[in-house]
């Protein structure tokens, strides 16, 4: 692939935009079992992308076909790309991740399913259709879990309701909960297996509590890296594709 095309495939600007770069030697190259980065200003040299790493003016990234990763989502920020009221999440990446060409209107990674503005935790973002419709749609099951802080104190009552399952105003068919698991007075776990607006809230209300804060744990298999900060991401490793792919 020329190497023009290998910057554009991964969101650095148009091919022109590429070029330019390359030619005003901003582009370093590190092919597969190379040690060292090497300058190229050649646009339209070929290169092989498999296991290739590269640097644009000095950041170095690596070649993704398809780009998958984790952002720990901080309050205050929405799942959108025109927020209406906080701060998007996509304005925590990198430009090339926003402008990654893609068969879609939108360019760039989008989040897989959203997350309430207050809501803090694992979010997945991807350009592969297929993987994102794989991993939200409710027919395929995957399961979510949710800690989740009530105002009121939470009995068994309360449990068993979501876990039989509960009517929502807008859907007469009762939504349950796969598991319920009370942490403490206080603080539950809830595994849902589909999405639907701010459910888990809805939920809580319908038996009887209040939801005052809530956080994303895990998808599927994948739980929320301890060492990975509010606000950060990386990309996902062939394992955590595993192990998502595994779980559906």
């Amino acid at each position: 692939m020329q190497l023009q095309d290998i910057l554009y495939s991964q969101g650095f600007g148009t091919r022109r935009i590429c070029a330019g770069l390359i030619q005003q030697g901003f582009v370093e190259i590190r092919p597969c079992g190379e040690l060292d980065f090497k300058q190229v200003l050649d646009a339209v040299a070929d290169v092989d992308q498999q296991n290739l790493a590269f640097k644009v003016q000095g950041r170095e990234w690596p070649y993704r076909e398809k780009a998958y990763l984790l952002l720990n989502k901080p309050a205050g920020t929405e799942c959108s790309q025109k927020p209406s009221t906080y701060p998007s999440i996509y304005t925590l990446l990198p430009p090339p991740l926003r402008q990654r060409p893609t068969k879609s209107a939108v360019q760039g990674v989008q989040a897989v399913g959203r997350l309430d503005q207050d809501t803090t935790g694992l979010l997945l973002l991807s350009d592969d259709g297929q993987f994102i419709h794989r991993m939200s749609s409710p027919k395929k099951h995957v399961p979510k879990v949710y800690q989740v802080t009530t105002k009121h104190p939470v009995d068994d009552v309360q449990i068993s309701k979501l876990l039989a399952g509960v009517v929502l105003d807008d859907d007469p068919k009762p939504v349950k909960a796969a598991a319920c698991v009370a942490v403490d007075t206080h603080r539950l776990d809830l595994t849902l297996t589909e999405g639907k607006y701010h459910q888990v809230k809805r939920m809580l209300a319908a038996v009887g509590n209040r939801v005052e804060g809530l956080h994303r744990s895990s998808i599927g298999a994948m739980q929320l890296p301890s060492d990975l900060p509010p606000g950060e991401w990386r990309w996902l490793s062939e394992d955590d594709l595993q192990l998502l792919t595994r779980s559906n």
